[in-house]
């Protein structure tokens, strides 16, 4: 299921994506950007982050996403959910050390994907991709 979702995705939009470089929530995203996908960033004040126009909210893009990759606290998670399902996103993937039942429930009530406590950065390592 993680081999089809990365390897099938092509636009992540990262909600809490940092705009500090030694930060995981900056590293992990800008090596996504590096593998070719195209990373939007989501944050709250930030205009532009790793070349990317940055939006505050996952309603603002204009774009069709395919995963929602979360760098916020588990307590944000189901939240998050629900505007993912608003914009119908392809998958909900909670970072490494995040998990929340809640938003496990919402995300696959409405049919999505669902990931949690996952770094996807090491996940596609680990599938050689």
């Amino acid at each position: 299921m993680i081999r089809e979702l990365l390897t099938s995705a092509k636009t992540i939009a990262v909600v809490g994506l940092s705009t500090q470089p030694w930060k995981a929530a900056h590293s992990v995203p800008a090596a996504l950007k590096a593998a070719g996908y195209k990373v939007i960033p989501v944050h709250p004040s930030a205009t532009e982050i790793l070349g990317e126009k940055a939006y505050r909210s996952l309603l603002d893009i204009p774009e069709k996403i395919d995963i929602v990759d979360v760098f916020r606290p588990a307590d944000e998670a189901p939240a998050i959910a629900e505007q993912a399902v608003q914009v119908k996103a392809g998958a909900l993937w909670l970072q490494l050390g995040i998990a929340n039942p809640q938003a496990r429930e919402i995300a696959e009530a409405a049919g999505m994907t669902y990931v949690e406590d996952r770094c996807i950065a090491v996940e596609r390592s680990m599938l050689g991709l």
